[in-house]
């Protein structure tokens, strides 16, 4: 489990989270949802270890968490793909950073690439490939290095909607058969409710968390189940109120 315990974060003396209190159950997906600024960004580079500057704890299963005992993988908006590097060396490029000469696990690399359909791929360059398939190998860095914690920032709001759709199905069936912990955030309310196990929202007051919703709907096809998502898009909207009004895709 992860534990965050009053986590608090400042930018140049402006407070962006204020004592934020998280516990994140071991082998879950959690969607992070709110307005721009409420600082669902700054939460996963805390977890992530890029931002150090915070007061609090951060504890994973009852330790403090340490980026260099725990594995994370991290995919940030952009997805932080390597202009200059072929996409083989794109997805091999974390693991080799973190585990140096260690023998990779070729027979889940190849797993990997065959579930991402990335074999085809891996002598372009990041420039040559669509934003779908550049979605695809920033997931296959991030799966490769069998991470403790999944941290996905947009990971697909770049996407048209056909393919965003065909990444989250894949996203989804990958992470059944590995399970692993996740905190991914989004702006979009139908694509938290599709995705998420369990919906974080939060405030733009101060950063603060209003509430953690368990969520039935999880992997649930929205067109299949359009009552049931449109009552939990009400619920959320209601929660939202005080914040900025968004737009269902």
């Amino acid at each position: 489990m992860i534990k965050v315990e009053n986590l608090t974060v400042s930018y140049n003396n402006k407070r962006i989270l204020e004592n934020i209190n998280l516990n994140i159950k071991n082998g879950l997906i959690y969607t992070v949802i709110g307005q721009s600024g409420a600082g669902k960004s700054t939460v996963l580079k805390v977890l992530a270890g890029i931002n150090k500057n915070y007061k609090g704890k951060v504890y994973f299963n009852d330790n403090e968490l340490d980026t260099k005992k725990y594995c994370i993988g991290y995919i940030p908006q952009n997805y932080g793909l390597v202009d200059w590097k072929t996409i083989k060396q794109n997805i091999l490029l974390l693991f080799n950073t973190k585990y140096g000469k260690k023998a990779i696990n070729s027979e889940f690399y190849e797993k990997i690439l065959k579930k991402l359909d990335l074999e085809k791929h891996l002598k372009k360059y990041p420039r040559n490939l669509s934003g779908g398939e550049k979605q695809r190998v920033a997931i296959a860095r991030a799966l490769l290095l069998k991470p403790n914690l999944l941290l996905m920032d947009e990971p697909f709001s770049a996407l048209d909607y056909f393919t965003r759709e065909e990444v989250q199905r894949l996203f989804i069936n990958i992470w059944k058969q590995h399970k692993v912990t996740t905190l991914l955030v989004t702006h979009d309310i139908c694509e938290a409710i599709y995705l998420g196990q369990n919906i974080i929202i939060m405030s733009s007051s101060k950063g603060k968390i209003k509430k953690n919703i368990e969520n039935d709907l999880f992997g649930k096809n929205p067109e299949l189940n359009r009552e049931l998502y449109k009552n939990m898009e009400f619920k959320i909207r209601n929660l939202l109120k005080e914040e900025k009004i968004y737009e269902i895709k």
